[in-house]
């Protein structure tokens, strides 16, 4: 098997579960050292644990991406471990549901400190360490809501979108270091939001029957191919891509709204 991530190492935010998992475990499956960053030490610890019972090298870290002190904290001991930081995943964050006319500025703040200012924070102390060795890749975790959206997604849309323009914005200042950024952006993935979605509705299995059918692929997304998607961006075969989005969504922003 080739390792394409051989002797290089990650940071990954929010990869106790869900797609911050499938992440961290393409990576690692693809040799990269792996540091879990996340604010659940359950989910986080154990993901690290399995991590490394698989024979993977991987260390959890308790951060909670709205504290700045978390961020360097969780970074230094990546270093520690690493000796250095090749790519960031800026992956935490959750969907927010509010009316616009309803919501407060502290709620407003909220929402923007985990969906938005939070990348920025990681990737404001992971920068001068990449720039360092003059190589690095950033690939943040955005949605398809930030350029398509529907009902009550609100404020969550606005700030994936911001991730998409802190995306650009760091490639083109960042691009003469060598240091690369891409945006991922997910459609429907099986996650325990989506799970959840599913289980609510008054008939379960028609809502996943109705969601499935609206792709393309009549199939929803795993975590894993997400996190396929960012090893292979994460390795010098992706070496001319920045500055960019990488839509992965099965086909449905491909439809016409019907």
């Amino acid at each position: 098997m080739c390792l394409r991530l051989k002797d290089k190492s990650a940071f990954v935010t929010g990869a106790g579960q869900g797609i911050g998992r499938g992440i961290a475990e393409q990576l690692a499956a693809q040799g990269a050292g792996v540091t879990i960053a996340d604010i659940n030490g359950i989910t986080g610890g154990s993901t690290a644990g399995e991590l490394c019972q698989a024979g993977r090298a991987a260390q959890f870290a308790q951060v909670d991406i709205r504290s700045e002190a978390d961020i360097k904290s969780g970074i230094a001991s990546h270093l520690a471990r690493f000796g250095g930081l090749d790519i960031l995943v800026n992956n935490a964050g959750a969907n927010q549901h509010f009316d616009a006319s309803q919501m407060s500025a502290d709620e407003w703040d909220k929402s923007m400190s985990l969906n938005l200012r939070g990348a920025w924070l990681c990737c404001k102390h992971a920068l001068p360490v990449m720039a360092q060795r003059e190589s690095g890749v950033i690939i943040n975790i955005a949605s398809v809501h930030a350029t398509m959206t529907a009902n009550n997604f609100f404020p969550y849309n606005v700030a994936k979108s911001g991730i998409l323009g802190l995306t650009r914005s760091l490639a083109l200042d960042w691009g003469h270091m060598n240091i690369r950024v891409v945006a991922v952006s997910p459609g429907w993935v099986r996650t325990k939001p989506v799970l959840d979605h599913f289980a609510h509705a008054d008939d379960p299995a028609a809502e996943e029957d109705r969601v499935i059918n609206i792709h393309p692929l009549k199939r929803i997304g795993e975590p894993e191919n997400v996190g396929s998607l960012v090893a292979f961006l994460a390795s010098d075969e992706a070496s001319y891509i920045t500055g960019t989005e990488i839509v992965i969504d099965g086909g449905i922003s491909a439809r016409h709204a019907d």
